[in-house]
């Protein structure tokens, strides 16, 4: 049997850049959350992790900020130590991205 620790996330673009060798997109997950008799949006921001350079260029050619995508991947645990201390990170490694609507901007633009 097979172990896994995987991720999905359904969300819109806030922002991609890219760092060294990989490219980070920032995702914004909205949840609801009732506020007195109203629901209110609560957003979840992620930062995933793209290393294979296809999906690289996928994301620079057609992928920009407000469209909704669906990225699964994996959860990999990391450390490092900055001034004599151990600094724990949680990097979320995306193994599939797909952009499943552009966003209403960039409708009316195109």
């Amino acid at each position: 049997m097979r172990n896994i620790a995987e991720f999905q996330i359904l969300g819109q673009v806030v922002r991609s850049a890219q760092v060294g060798k990989a490219t980070k997109v920032t995702l914004a997950a909205n949840y609801q959350l009732k506020q007195g008799d109203q629901w209110v949006d609560d957003p979840h921001y992620n930062t995933v992790t793209v290393f294979n350079e296809r999906t690289q260029t996928y994301i620079a050619d057609h992928v920009g900020t407000g469209d909704l995508v669906h990225v699964r991947g994996r959860i990999r645990q990391n450390s490092y130590e900055k001034s004599g201390e151990t600094v724990y990170t949680i990097d979320l490694i995306c193994d599939e991205f797909s952009r499943l609507a552009r966003s209403s901007s960039q409708r009316d633009e195109g």
